[in-house]
């Protein structure tokens, strides 16, 4: 048995525009709902949401039967945690607030085995399916993706240096802690977080490195990949189930007599 390609990881890197969503509902029930939505890729968000193992084991069980690759954001740049979910066969990684070329660097490591990286050895796993993928050790780097999320102003100014460390399949920027970071908490629109966001990721664009983001507005997201981005979530599961029932509600309230 041969490891499966990573849909997700070549399209990036062919710099086919992929569309996403963020998941953050812990439910396997919820990702059941959303995945023959058919978006292009997904993202389990263990850190901020109360997603655990299990959970996140969960969810990777309905994507798997869709087209959608599930990316999970680990709660930090932890080797032990990577091990973990690359165990249980996530696609790939998503590292929030990574600060430097070093934590870049380490952030590739966790997905390395030696002597390329720190991640440890166990061969029955969910991601060889129990011993049966002949090819995992051979192959499994060139499949799993490895985005790193940039989401402070300085993190932004070495955009160049972190994404040439080895090993690192597209860069994230992060609006909402960008914005915190710059003085406008709860400002993740505003136009000074883009005039940042914006000439960095260019710049990336330029050297052919995979640029995502995550908002929450279609119409801007759809500017964005129109403008070079290549992986953009333009929607929450959360914030969708809140908009659609603020907005029932509303309609339902707003024609009583």
């Amino acid at each position: 048995m041969k490891l499966a390609k990573n849909p997700f990881t070549h399209a990036i890197a062919a710099g086919k525009k992929q569309v996403g969503l963020w998941i953050s509902l812990c439910s396997n029930f919820v990702a059941e709902v959303t995945a023959p939505a058919g978006y292009d890729w997904a993202l389990i968000d263990m850190e901020h949401s109360p997603n655990d193992y299990f959970s996140v084991l969960g969810q990777l069980q309905v994507f798997a039967s869709s087209q959608t690759t599930a990316i999970v954001r680990v709660e930090w740049n932890n080797a032990v945690a990577v091990k973990r979910l690359l165990d249980l066969g996530a696609q790939g990684v998503l590292f929030p607030m990574v600060q430097s070329v070093k934590e870049a660097e380490q952030a590739v490591a966790a997905t390395r085995y030696p002597p390329h990286g720190v991640r440890g050895v166990s061969g029955a796993t969910r991601a060889t399916k129990f011993g049966r993928v002949a090819d995992y050790v051979e192959r499994v780097v060139e499949e799993t993706t490895v985005l790193l999320q940039l989401e402070t102003r300085a993190a932004v100014e070495q955009a160049e240096a972190i994404a040439a460390v080895e090993g690192v399949n597209g860069i994230f920027f992060g609006p909402a802690d960008i914005a915190a970071d710059i003085g406008k908490l709860g400002k993740p629109m505003d136009p000074e977080v883009w005039d940042l966001i914006k000439p960095a990721a260019q710049k990336l664009i330029a050297k052919g490195v995979p640029v995502g983001t995550l908002v929450l507005d279609p119409e801007f997201a759809t500017e964005l990949l129109n403008e070079g981005f290549t992986f953009v979530a333009c929607g929450t599961d959360a914030s969708l189930l809140a908009k659609a029932s603020d907005a029932l509600l509303e309609q339902v309230k707003g024609g009583l007599k």
